[in-house]
C-alpha cells in the first residue's frame, strides 16, 4: 500500500489530499483545504504564490509520513526567477487584463497558422506566450517556472518544466515534444529561460532539509512530477472503459474534449479553436476550454448566495430556454458584477434580461450545455473520433441540472464522477512511479471504476428544441 500526498491548486481553492494505492484499493482523504483566488494590487491581479506555499506546507504537515508529495496546479501562469533563484514578483493572473489586445500584436510577428501548426495551441488571450509579451522580459530573469515547478523548486531545490504544463504556454512543439526554439528567436524569448522538460513519474529531487524540519516529513521523501496541469491529472482520473468517450473536466473552467495519440493540426481544427495538450503517457488532450462555472460563482459571490442545492431547485422548475447567453463572450472573463453583465448581454442580443436568481442560473447552465454540446459535436467531427459516452469530472460532476442538462444537449449518456478527479490522477501516476501495478492509463482507469461510485444520467427531452436553442447563440452552423 503506497500512502502519497497530492497537492491540487484550482483556481479558486486549493487542498492537500493523502491518498492511499492498493491492490483494489484507492483512497482519498482531503487533510487541509484552503483559498486561492486573485488579489488585486494596485492595477494588476495576482496569485497569492507565498499563501499557497505556506498552506501547502500546513496541509504537508497534517498529512504525517507519506511515501512522495505530487504537485498539479492550473496552467498558463507562470514566475520568473534571477541567477540566485529568488522569485522576481508574485506571478500575476491570468485574468488580469495586461494581456489585452497583446495576441494581435504577438501574431503581427508570427502568424496564428504557424503558431498552431508548431504548437497547436487554442488561441486564447492569456497563454504564456501574451502574458510574456505584456510583460516584457525583466533584465534579471533567467528561469521561467509554471505554478507546480515552482513549488516544487521551493521543496527540492531542482530546476525543470513537467511536459503536461509546458504544453500550455504555446512555447511548447507538440509533435517533437521539445520547446520550440525557432518560436523563442521569434518573439525575442531566450532559450535558456525555458528549463528542461520532465515526464509525469520523474522524481523532482528530495525534500529540502528545511521543508523537511518544517512538515515533519523525511528528508528522503521524493517530490514526484504528475500531470502537473490539473486537466492533465483529471483526464487520468476518467472512469472510461474503451476508448469511444468524451469528458468535460468540469470546475471553474469547462475542458471539453477527446483523448487522442496523435495531435491534430488541421485548419479545420485551427478554425474551430480547438487545442492539443500534452497528457499523461505521451496522449493528447484534443480540447477546447469553455467557460465554466466561474459565472455562476461570480453571480453567488455578487448576490451573497451560499445555498447553491436550493437556487439549483428553483432552477429546476424554471422555463426552459427563456434566456440565452453565449457563456464564452469576453465580458464574462474577468472578475465584476456577472448578474449586471448577463443583464447587458442579454440587452445587447435582443432578449430580456432574466428576472430572477433562479432564471438566471437557468440561463447560465443552459448556456453552458449549450456551448458543450457545440464543442463535443465539433470535435467528433474534426478528430474523426466517434463518442459513446460522455464523462463529467470535478467539481462540476455535483451540479445535478447541469449533467442533466448536458445529457439533454449533447444527447448522450453522462456519467458523473469523480469529483476529485485532478487529485485522484495525481495520486495514481504517484504510486505507479512508486512501484505500484499499474502499467498503463486503463489499468489506472479501472482501479478508478472499481472503487468510485459514478451517477448516469440519460438524455431527456426533444434535440430539436436544442437546436433551435443553439441556432440562437451561436447562429446556424
Amino acid at each position: 500500500m503506497k500512502r502519497v500526498a497530492a497537492v491540487d491548486l484550482g483556481a479558486s481553492s486549493g487542498r492537500v489530499m493523502l491518498g492511499e494505492v492498493g491492490d483494489g484499493v484507492l483512497n482519498l482523504t482531503e487533510i487541509h483545504r484552503f483559498w486561492n483566488g486573485p488579489v488585486q494590487l494596485r492595477d494588476t491581479l495576482h496569485w497569492d504564490i507565498l499563501h499557497l506555499y505556506h498552506s501547502m506546507l500546513e496541509g504537508l504537515t497534517q498529512a504525517g509520513s507519506v511515501d512522495s508529495v505530487g504537485i498539479d496546479s492550473w496552467a498558463v501562469d507562470y514566475g520568473l526567477l534571477d541567477s540566485a533563484g529568488h522569485l522576481l514578483g508574485n506571478p500575476i493572473h491570468y485574468r488580469d487584463s495586461r494581456t489585452d489586445a497583446v495576441m494581435e500584436k504577438v501574431l503581427e510577428t508570427v502568424s496564428a497558422e504557424e503558431l498552431y501548426a508548431i504548437t497547436g495551441l487554442q488561441q486564447l488571450p492569456f497563454n504564456t506566450i501574451y502574458q510574456l509579451a505584456a510583460e516584457g522580459l525583466r533584465k534579471q530573469a533567467e528561469t521561467l517556472l509554471m505554478i507546480p515547478d515552482l513549488l516544487g523548486y521551493w521543496l527540492t531545490g531542482e530546476i525543470g518544466a513537467e511536459r503536461t504544463n509546458a504544453s500550455t504556454t504555446q512555447l511548447y512543439d507538440v509533435r517533437a515534444r521539445e520547446w520550440s526554439s525557432e518560436l523563442a528567436r521569434r518573439i525575442g524569448l531566450p532559450m535558456e529561460l525555458l528549463p528542461p522538460l520532465r515526464e509525469p513519474g520523474d522524481v523532482l529531487g528530495t525534500l529540502l532539509p528545511a521543508v523537511a524540519e518544517e512538515t515533519g516529513l523525511a528528508a528522503t521523501t521524493p517530490v514526484i512530477a504528475v500531470g502537473s496541469h490539473d486537466t492533465a491529472s483529471s483526464v487520468v482520473a476518467v472512469p472510461a472503459a474503451d476508448e469511444r468517450f468524451a469528458y468535460i473536466s468540469s470546475g471553474t473552467w469547462s475542458l471539453v474534449g477527446l483523448e487522442l495519440d496523435a495531435p491534430v493540426l488541421s485548419a479545420e481544427a485551427r478554425e474551430a479553436n480547438f487545442t492539443n495538450e500534452g497528457g499523461v503517457d505521451g496522449r493528447i488532450r484534443f480540447l477546447r476550454n469553455v467557460m465554466g462555472l466561474w459565472i455562476l460563482q461570480e453571480c453567488q459571490r455578487i448576490w451573497g448566495a451560499d445555498d447553491l442545492p436550493t437556487l439549483l431547485r428553483d432552477a429546476a422548475d424554471a422555463p426552459p430556454f427563456a434566456v440565452l447567453i453565449d457563456p464564452d463572450a469576453p465580458e464574462f472573463l474577468a472578475p465584476g458584477n456577472m448578474p449586471r453583465r448577463i443583464e447587458e448581454h442579454c440587452r445587447a442580443s435582443g432578449q430580456e434580461p432574466p428576472q430572477s436568481q433562479a432564471a438566471t442560473i437557468r440561463c447560465v447552465l443552459e448556456s453552458l450545455a449549450l456551448a458543450y454540446r457545440r464543442t463535443l459535436r465539433q470535435a467528433q467531427t474534426i478528430a474523426d473520433r466517434p463518442v459513446d459516452v460522455l464523462h463529467v469530472i470535478g467539481g462540476g460532476s455535483q451540479n445535478e441540472l447541469l449533467c442533466q442538462l448536458t445529457a439533454d444537449a449533447c444527447g448522450l449518456p453522462v456519467l458523473a464522477g469523480p469529483v476529485e478527479a485532478s487529485a485522484l490522477g495525481n495520486v495514481l501516476v504517484q504510486a505507479r512511479a512508486l512501484g505500484e501495478p499499474l502499467p498503463d492509463l486503463g489499468a489506472m482507469r479501472a482501479l478508478v471504476r472499481a472503487t468510485h461510485q459514478l451517477r448516469r444520467y440519460e438524455p431527456q427531452g426533444k434535440p430539436a428544441d436544442w437546436d433551435a436553442a443553439e441556432s440562437r447563440v451561436f447562429g446556424t452552423r
